[in-house]
């Protein structure tokens, strides 16, 4: 019994094991600096990291929608990285990745914004 026990934890012990080693194809993150440089240029960064954050458990299920719907949607955006999207989005680190991508080109932003400012600013002395 206990050589049975054993066989069965081994096979269950992985069961709900998650792939920690996930990795994004240079394709990939290109993708996703397009996708926050965009968000960044609209001054959305503070909705996007919201909605990004409260759809994080919906992730994987987005990505099968985006699949459901890409032959509708192939008619409006690039077939190519509709697909490469929803292919990012089956991996759960993707949301996590994207957030960064966007806070970091915020504070770029920002930063390029402050410096240019003090640039025109005429000195006082």
């Amino acid at each position: 019994m206990t050589e049975k026990k054993k066989t069965l934890l081994g096979e269950i012990k992985n069961a709900f094991a998650v792939d920690a080693q996930e990795s994004f194809s240079p394709e990939e993150m290109a993708l996703l600096e397009k996708a926050a440089t965009k968000v960044v240029q609209r001054q959305m960064t503070t909705p996007a990291v919201i909605f990004l954050e409260s759809a994080r458990p919906l992730n994987w299920i987005g990505s099968q929608a985006m699949t459901f719907f890409q032959p509708i949607l192939g008619l409006v955006v690039s077939t190519k990285e509709f697909e490469m999207m929803a292919k990012i989005l089956e991996k759960r680190k993707s949301i996590d990745v994207l957030i960064e991508l966007i806070e970091r080109k915020d504070a770029e932003s920002i930063k390029k914004k402050t410096e240019t400012q003090t640039k025109r600013l005429p000195s006082k002395t």
